[in-house]
This record gives structure tokens, sequence and C-alpha cells, in this order.
């Protein structure tokens, strides 16, 4: 049994929920969702495409340079 025990973080979330309220928490869960799925969508946006690299062509069994 460390510190945080399961029954300390109910009683934080009973008075984080007591505080807030449950509106509050709800949409500030789906705030973070949403900047978390922005914040991804801007990354993937940021990279170049990979060059596609064709490998040489295979003649007789042997590679050949074009």
């Amino acid at each position: 049994m460390g510190i945080f025990d399961w029954k300390h973080w109910i009683v934080i979330l009973l008075v984080v929920v007591l505080v807030f309220g449950t509106k509050k928490l709800k949409n500030l869960g789906s705030d973070v969702g949403e900047t978390i799925k922005g914040f991804r969508n801007a990354m993937h946006e940021d990279e170049p495409p990979a060059p596609i690299v064709e490998p040489p062509p295979v003649i007789d069994g042997q590679h050949h340079k074009v």
C-alpha cells in the first residue's frame, strides 16, 4: 500500500466532482480529446511524403544498373 491507494483516488475524484461538477469535467475531457486529435493531425500534415524508391531491375538473376 503506497501513499496513493485506490481509496485515496476515490476521495480525490469525489472532491474534484464536487468542486467542478460533472458538466465541466465532461467538457474538459472532450476538449482535451479534440486538442490531442488536432495535434496528431498537425504532426502528420507537416511530414513530407516519403520518396518512392524502386529496386533495380533483375535480368537473368543479376541486378543491373539503369
